[in-house]
């Protein structure tokens, strides 16, 4: 499953915890609720790969998530006693008893952590990843599960060793399609940053950054259309397009 949290790493020294978010930043005070779980219950040296997720209103909320990452240690611990955190390990890559595991396959590396926390009888907030070799549980999973804060699904090659970079992983968000009428761009109609458009429920939205290939076809039908009327968004110039375009 892809979780909608924070990437982060938990390292389990010899008399403390240590978090780290993807960046290399030590994030401990900020998850210090998630440290003092992993202290009281992971051996020590132990490295796992996971994320950090809080929940709201019963789903997995990136906002939550995004608000404790952000936030002073002061109110991060604030925001711990109403936003409860979760550390879901998905990957192991320092094992007390057998060292340095990353040039392991990840099926190996996975049954290594699977051991592992449920010799220590590991429970929430630090808990596995639910995994599957099933496809159509898979599925399952990516239609079923978005409401629930899911993002989609993460495949992975059983035979790959742990890499920080390269393609070894394909992510798969959910998605769902639907016609909208774009009512406005971000940046130069000959290189658009974002679109802003107008959803079937009348709400305005703005697009992702757009990726060149995709903003150069667009680029064609702003470019042809007339000059806009420029506007402001919450971060920056938007430019106002009144003629209708489904796209």
């Amino acid at each position: 499953m892809k979780l909608d949290g924070h990437r982060t790493v938990v390292w389990r020294e010899e008399a403390t915890v240590r978090l780290q978010a993807r960046s290399g930043r030590d994030v401990t005070a900020n998850w210090m609720d998630l440290a003092l779980a992993a202290l009281d219950v992971l051996p020590p040296g132990l490295v796992l790969d996971g994320e950090a997720v809080s929940y709201a209103h019963g789903r997995i909320d990136f906002a939550a998530a995004q608000s404790r990452a952000l936030s002073t240690p002061a109110r991060a611990r604030l925001l711990a006693e109403v936003l409860p955190a979760y550390f879901v390990a998905w990957d192991i890559l320092l094992h007390p008893e057998h060292g340095d595991v990353r040039g392991r396959r990840y099926d190996d590396r996975r049954a290594l952590l699977v051991d592992l926390l449920e010799a220590y009888d590991v429970r929430p907030p630090i808990q596995l990843v639910s995994m599957t070799d099933d496809l159509a549980v898979a599925m399952t999973w990516y239609q079923q599960l978005p409401e629930k804060g899911i993002e989609g699904i993460v495949a992975k090659q059983a035979t790959s060793a742990y890499r920080t970079t390269g393609r070894i992983w394909k992510k798969i968000r959910h998605a769902e399609t639907v016609e909208a009428d774009i009512v406005g761009y971000t940046g130069p109609a000959a290189r658009p940053r974002a679109l802003a458009v107008r959803l079937p429920d009348g709400r305005v939205a703005l697009t992702q950054t757009l990726k060149a290939p995709l903003a150069a076809q667009i680029a064609v039908h702003l470019t042809v259309s007339g000059p806009p009327r420029s506007a402001r968004s919450v971060g920056g110039a938007l430019h106002d397009r009144r003629s209708r375009t489904t796209g």
